[in-house]
């Protein structure tokens, strides 16, 4: 997608929901969905609310849109407030886009036609010519200005999808909504869509809130992200610290690969790390501060931080000795699991990560390297 600059771009508005509250009634009670969550997108923001099914996600981006009405909070969008008690405004006043996971492409019309309507129903309709210049634009943005005649059953699963954010973008709104707008992609159209939507939102300089469930588009795409889990943000952080410093064992689990093993504080070392004991080994990983000795806690680390040797090297803290039992090609990288041995005994299994030309073979008995920085110890739910 190109990203030059036009009139249709205009700059994204601060978004801050406060205390957000929904529920449905069931059988004559209230069922919570959305449970106080509080966030804050900046202008110009790509932000990101990351969740299995079910934990809210949707229902918060739909509040923001005014299809549904909270039952508690408030939503502001440049101060303007959106919700708040019993105030309620409609969605097609609140200057918000909305792309929708199955782009909602009106059948019957042609591209052009798909991306003018919103313009010509809106509540401050445009003259004929001006409406036909935005959408003209838009399409221009996504790359479809030259297909504007065709009808739009004649396009693409990638170009319907363009077709669905030229339409959001046409009136110029100060905040764009995605609720899982590439989900019904193939993978590799997938992949380079979600690169071309982020540098159009650059360009654009607009905000964006972003609904999925996919943590490789949450962590490619999003300025921050905020895990969901029953109906509240359990951690929001940029993507690098969600992935490298998770908050608890739910986002260490949900966000990406990671090993999880039972430990034991023993001690702490000269430089205030912990010293712990994890399948029968001493082991060494930084600590958050309060940990005492004694206290039982989980160990995670990441398989692409595990290094494996043949034989075990020299005054290195973290080496467990183990038995490969799984190699598996996925194609740039290759993934093993392994058997930990202590005296000769399985205690634990550790999955790996690391380079097809340089993988242990299965049956090998190797000794594996956690490097201590790439270790994390949570408190809140030890494993075991």
């Amino acid at each position: 997608m190109t990203t030059q600059t036009t009139d249709a771009q205009r700059g994204g508005g601060l978004l801050v929901v406060e205390n957000l509250q929904k529920h449905y009634e069931l059988d004559g009670a209230e069922v919570p969905v959305v449970k106080g969550v509080d966030f804050t997108i900046e202008p110009g923001t790509f932000y990101s609310l990351l969740g299995p099914s079910g934990c809210g996600k949707t229902t918060t981006l739909r509040c923001v849109a005014g299809l549904e009405t909270s039952n508690g909070g408030s939503i502001r969008l440049d101060g303007d407030v959106l919700s708040t008690g019993d105030r309620h405004v409609p969605p097609n006043k609140r200057d918000v886009g909305m792309v929708f996971q199955n782009y909602a492409i009106w059948p019957h019309m042609t591209v052009f036609q798909n991306a003018v309507f919103p313009l010509q129903v809106s509540g401050g309709r445009l003259p004929k010519a001006q409406a036909r210049k935005r959408a003209m634009e838009a399409l221009e943005l996504v790359q479809l200005d030259h297909l504007a005649e065709r009808p739009a059953t004649a396009l693409s699963g990638g170009q319907q999808q363009r077709l669905a954010l030229a339409r959001a973008l046409a009136h110029r709104p100060r905040l764009l909504l995605l609720d899982e707008p590439l989900s019904n992609l193939d993978a590799k159209l997938r992949d380079t869509m979600r690169t071309e939507l982020r540098s159009l939102q650059r360009s654009l300089g607009i905000s964006a809130l972003y609904v999925t469930h996919d943590q490789s588009e949450a962590l490619s795409m999003s300025d921050r992200v905020a895990v969901m889990n029953g109906g509240r943000i359990v951690q929001e952080a940029s993507p690098r610290e969600l992935y490298d410093r998770p908050a608890d064992r739910f986002v260490a689990d949900f966000v990406g690969r990671v090993n999880m093993i039972p430990a034991v504080v023993r001690d702490r070392d000269e430089h205030g790390d912990a010293v712990v004991e994890a399948f029968g080994t001493r082991m060494v990983t930084p600590c958050p501060g309060g940990v005492v000795r004694g206290e039982e806690v989980t160990i995670t680390f990441r398989p692409e931080s595990i290094r494996w040797h043949e034989t075990a090297p020299a005054d290195r803290p973290n080496v467990l000795p183990a038995r490969v039992v799984r190699v598996e090609f996925l194609g740039e990288i290759v993934e093993y699991e392994a058997e930990v041995l202590h005296g000769g005994t399985t205690v634990g299994r550790l999955t790996a990560r690391g380079a097809p030309m340089a993988s242990p073979r299965e049956g090998a008995e190797v000794f594996l390297e956690l490097a201590p920085h790439a270790c994390r110890v949570l408190v809140d739910d030890p494993v075991g």
